[in-house]
């Protein structure tokens, strides 16, 4: 269960911020240099990435592994729960990239530079499950959020061969595998914009709805993905538009508080074990495990470009304040 939600600026900031919501934190911010050679769980297999990235995830003997993260080129994207939804691949194909669900987030920041490019080459990859894989993996049913400077922003889903790409104007993502139908639900608590329902609404676009909420309903107070999604959406489209970076991500905060899953390990295994969000035109990665009180930022400056080792950042989850006496 996760929820994904993107802010656009006024001064034409993209942020996509999300929760994480797994049975522990597994995560950190990271940073991964250009050229990085890594092997695949479903093959062995050696792929060598192009481009640097930072983000959220794990580099280990195991596993390798980003959940949420932005590249040199300010291409974004996330990975989250699809529930029941996924459709994976069984045979091996030489002539494709095949790799293991959870590792398409790391080869799509790795290898290109905005969604046009991965658009072009999504026929590339297939991602594969485990009945012939060398690493044993489990059955990770994701799909993907993904977007760049040009304030595009689709949803991969694993649903068909080669993926499929929806674009998401909406800008809110969560855990369920029929974004059409949650998208007609939304109808009863907003009003939305005849060119959204239209299908012709453009990119950048910070507000899909009219603002009118006479006569509809309030969104449920729910965990459940589809609960997350309208209130994600409700709350998205009645903030204020924020005016750059900064307002975008305390804007953004807000919002997740209230998709944000409590730890309450007697009801669930799940809680929101961390939030974060990717900044695509500074190349930034804001970080909040669940026990922190404070906010961590790591930014892919040009002086990091040059290095040749990936970093993963360490951050104890506890409570971190700013004591005044």
């Amino acid at each position: 269960m996760c929820t994904s939600i993107l802010q656009i600026a006024k001064d034409g900031t993209h942020v996509l911020s999300r929760t994480m919501d797994w049975p522990q934190l597994e995560n950190a911010p990271m940073f991964v240099p250009r050229n990085y050679r890594w092997h695949s769980a479903f093959n062995r297999h050696l792929i060598q990435n192009k481009y640097a990235f930072i983000g959220g995830g794990e580099l280990s003997n195991k596993r390798t592994d980003v959940a949420d993260g932005v590249n040199e080129f300010g291409l974004s994207a996330q990975k989250l729960t699809f529930g029941n939804g996924a459709k994976f691949i069984d045979d091996i194909d030489n002539d494709k990239v095949q790799i293991a669900p959870f590792e398409f987030v790391f080869w799509l920041l790795g290898n290109f530079k905005s969604v046009a490019d991965m658009t072009a080459h999504i026929d590339q990859i297939q991602l594969m499950s485990e009945k012939n894989s060398v690493v044993k993996y489990g059955n990770p049913e994701l799909h993907y959020a993904v977007t760049d400077t040009t304030g595009a922003i689709v949803v991969v889903e694993p649903t068909t061969w080669p993926m499929k790409i929806v674009a998401n104007p909406l800008g809110v993502v969560t855990n369920s595998p029929y974004f059409d139908q949650q998208i007609k639900q939304l109808e009863k608590y907003v009003e939305f914009k005849p060119e959204f329902k239209s299908g012709t609404i453009g990119i950048n676009v910070p507000k899909v709805t009219t603002g009118k909420l006479s006569g509809k309903a309030t969104p449920p107070g729910a965990y459940s993905p589809g609960a997350r999604f309208l209130r994600a959406a409700y709350l998205k489209e009645r903030a204020d538009q924020p005016g750059d970076e900064d307002e975008a991500i305390i804007t953004s905060w807000h919002l997740l508080d209230s998709v944000t899953v409590p730890k309450n390990l007697t009801h669930q295994k799940t809680f929101s074990v961390y939030r974060a969000a990717t900044v695509s035109e500074s190349r930034s990665y804001y970080f909040q495990a669940y026990h922190q009180g404070s906010i961590t930022k790591l930014q892919l400056t040009d002086d990091m470009l040059a290095l040749t080792e990936p970093i993963v950042y360490d951050l104890p989850d506890k409570l971190a304040v700013n004591q005044l006496n």
